[in-house]
């Protein structure tokens, strides 16, 4: 790509936009950054190099500019982008333009790097972290980055400065950063699962999955595409969209219900069976796993998968899925307070996450749930709610919502506030209990985003008598 001297204009002043805009100004194009919101709205707009010239409040005209960078957050219908697209301005989104520096441009220490990308809609940052741990124990260097916190640009900003090298960059991707993909092909992809999720921005399911499946439709023979065999609209999507195609890559599946070419779980142990890489081993036993969880099953059987076919060593997988703990927000123990344990699933912001969360648990649930409603279909989760929750306290915008789709199955209770709701939730529970914050919602209606409302939970829970 040509960047010295172009203009180029960054849509957002998040991590991404910010990663953006520093990178592309380091390598000499002329920046501007924009975003709807005023200055002392956008937190990191301080890690903004002075460089670059700021448009702030709202969108400026983009007819002009020589290139745009799309912020994941931003639809790419909004009329500056389809202005600007109709006068013939190349539209690109960080991911594509971190895929294109690195390929196109002779990064120094990068160029030779494959990218691993990992989608889904629930267990993505679980599983992207599983995958870096293990390349980095079975001796590759690495980056982390992508959707799941840290922007690509800005992890190749780093990596310019320190004259480093990196074997594989491991990426978590989600569907916004998919939409605006045009060349971007990583050597390993999976796809973990497709649930109904954020509907409010996408006009059907159908889009929804269309954006999940750009993450295979540049790669090739000479890829691998890993998939959940056990989730019937990824198989669906596998079969409608590389069943005609030529040149498509290498399925390496994962299952939890049976034996499949790949990982697969059969009387409490992981087997392995790759032709492909001549493996036919059993990898570990399922108790031996530190996560607990259905959910994370999967997650470690994916993340396994493409370590192995980076290859990772087998004693460098199961090292790191005897020893990870898993993330903060993910089905994350807080406390347990008289035989009652408290658990901060705030990450559960769809409903098919809190469907895996109640899935994991035999014991009573009081569950904390409601916030910004993303259109999800909150009756999907009427026979766990039957079967597992003792009472349901619902908080935020969707709580009427919720409390139409799923009060007659349970005792609801709605609260103002999250520290209402916790207290309502201890008073109700009885020894051997569970209080599951996992919201099934957005969290921007209270909160700054999923991590503020996990850390808030954590905070009103601890400080209980």
């Amino acid at each position: 790509m040509e960047i010295k001297g172009k203009k180029v204009i960054i849509i957002g002043a998040a991590r991404s936009g910010i990663g953006s805009a520093n990178l592309l100004s380091m390598m000499g194009a002329d920046v501007t950054i924009t975003d709807k919101k005023k200055e002392e709205e956008l937190p990191i707009i301080d890690r903004l190099s002075p460089a670059v010239k700021k448009k702030l409040g709202d969108y400026p005209t983009m007819n002009d500019a020589d290139l745009v960078i799309v912020s994941p957050g931003v639809p790419l219908d909004i009329r500056p982008l389809r202005e600007a697209k109709a006068k013939g301005v190349k539209i690109i989104g960080e991911l594509e333009l971190a895929y294109r520096l690195i390929k196109d441009n002779g990064i120094h220490g990068l160029t030779e790097a494959e990218f691993l990308a990992i989608t889904g809609t629930n267990g993505k940052s679980t599983t992207t972290t599983l995958v870096d741990l293990m390349l980095k124990k079975g001796g590759f260097r690495t980056i982390l980055a992508g959707n799941i916190g840290n922007a690509l640009t800005e992890e190749i900003h780093k990596a310019i400065n320190n004259k480093s090298t990196f074997k594989y960059i491991v990426t978590e991707v989600s569907s916004f950063q998919l939409e605006s993909i045009e060349v971007f092909r990583p050597r390993v992809a999976a796809i973990l699962n497709i649930t109904p999720d954020h509907l409010d921005r996408y006009r059907s399911m159908d889009d929804y999955i269309s954006a999940k499946a750009a993450i295979f439709s540049r790669q090739n023979s000479s890829d691998f595409l890993v998939l959940n065999a056990d989730d019937e609209t990824v198989m669906m999507m596998h079969e409608s969209r590389l069943s005609s195609r030529r040149d498509s890559p290498m399925v390496i599946l994962f299952s939890r219900n049976k034996e499949v070419k790949g990982l697969y779980s059969k009387g409490g142990t992981i087997y392995c069976h790759i032709p492909e890489l001549s493996l036919h081993t059993d990898l570990i036993n399922t108790g031996d796993i530190m996560i607990k969880g259905v959910h994370n099953l999967e997650n470690a059987m994916a993340a396994s998968a493409v370590a192995i076919l980076s290859g990772c060593s087998i004693e460098a997988v199961t090292a790191v899925l005897r020893d990870f703990k898993g993330l903060e927000h993910r089905l994350e123990p807080v406390r347990e307070i008289d035989g009652i344990r408290f658990i901060n699933d705030s990450k559960g912001t769809n409903v098919g996450a809190v469907m895996k969360s109640l899935e994991g648990f035999s014991e009573p649930v009081i569950l904390i749930a409601g916030g910004r409603d993303k259109e999800g279909d909150f009756t999907l989760l009427r026979p766990l709610v039957r079967e597992r929750v003792k009472c349901l306290v619902l908080i935020g915008e969707a709580r009427e919502k919720i409390k139409r789709a799923l009060g007659d199955l349970t005792e609801t209770i709605l609260a103002g506030t999250l520290e209402e709701a916790v207290s309502i939730a201890r008073g109700k529970a009885d020894k051997g209990d569970v209080v599951l914050l996992s919201p099934a919602c957005a969290s921007f209606d209270m909160f700054r985003d999923f991590e503020d409302r996990g850390r808030q939970f954590k905070d009103i829970v601890r400080r209980l008598n």
